[in-house]
């Protein structure tokens, strides 16, 4: 199945990559459909790996799989209505790597059994969160540089094939204030229902998550009151991801990759 999916990924890079802007929805429907094949392989086979006997397997690249499969679907959903699916371009070869990286890694396992509700809860809406503010990460990557190619007037096929940068824009912030609120949520539930989040093993995570919350939240009063864009929005968006990736994943790696502890 992870084979499969890498395989209609790809496909599905290779039309976006080659589709024009100016065409029918239709169009743009069928240019997605690998990339829909390619999310259920995606699915088939995270079922496979992260449901074990012996409980949820979140280990480092399982969780890499989960987040990557999540990311796609949550693109494939918003590019039925919106403008958004050049986005493809970053986000299929994302979960490409994440496949490629758990078929080589096989064997690294982090068991976590039976987990309360709460806890269920607090975990699906913090990937949630995450997911959803990494595809506005890559979103800023793409305004950053269709906005490089435009000022220095080397505006290529690829970005002659994007949105609008007014549109490129607003459908950031979209994503942003989507993402902030689910981060505001994972964040209320994590205080409900984790018994202390400050516990040694979890400060760093919790401090890195409020820190990007900080960043997301003043992003957005920005933007309401100074009406904060560009390369200002572009800037605050990268700093308020990045401290939430290593609130997610930096910790996973040092501890299961680098110093081998579960």
């Amino acid at each position: 199945m992870a084979v499969g999916a890498i395989l209609l990924y790809l496909v599905a890079t290779i039309l976006l990559s080659l589709r024009p802007r100016d065409t029918l929805p239709i169009s743009r429907g069928w240019t997605l459909a690998p990339g829909w094949g390619g999310a259920l392989c995606h699915g088939l086979f995270l079922k496979n790996v992260l449901v074990t006997p012996g409980g949820i397997d979140l280990s480092f690249f399982s969780t890499a799989v989960l987040v990557s499969f999540l990311i796609v679907l949550l693109f494939l959903g918003a590019a039925v209505g919106k403008p958004i699916d050049k986005l493809g371009i970053a986000v299929l070869p994302l979960a490409v790597v994440t496949l490629a990286l758990r078929l080589a890694f096989p064997h690294e396992v982090h068991l976590l059994g039976h987990l309360p509700p709460g806890l269920q809860v607090h975990i699906l809406i913090s990937v949630l969160a995450f997911s959803l503010l990494n595809i506005a990460a890559l979103q800023a990557i793409l305004l950053a540089f269709q906005d490089w190619q435009l000022h220095h007037k080397r505006a290529g096929w690829f970005v002659r094939s994007l949105p609008p940068l007014q549109t490129m824009e607003s459908l950031l912030f979209q994503m942003i204030g989507t993402g902030f609120a689910l981060l505001n949520l994972s964040l209320i539930s994590g205080f409900l229902f984790v018994e202390d989040l400050f516990a040694q093993h979890l400060v760093h995570k919790t401090v890195l998550s409020i820190v990007s919350w900080g960043v997301f939240g003043l992003l957005l009063w920005g933007r309401w009151h100074y009406g904060w864009r560009g390369k200002t929005a572009i800037r605050w968006t990268l700093g308020g991801f990045a401290a939430l990736l290593l609130a997610y994943f930096g910790s996973k790696l040092v501890l299961e990759l680098i110093l081998r502890r579960g």
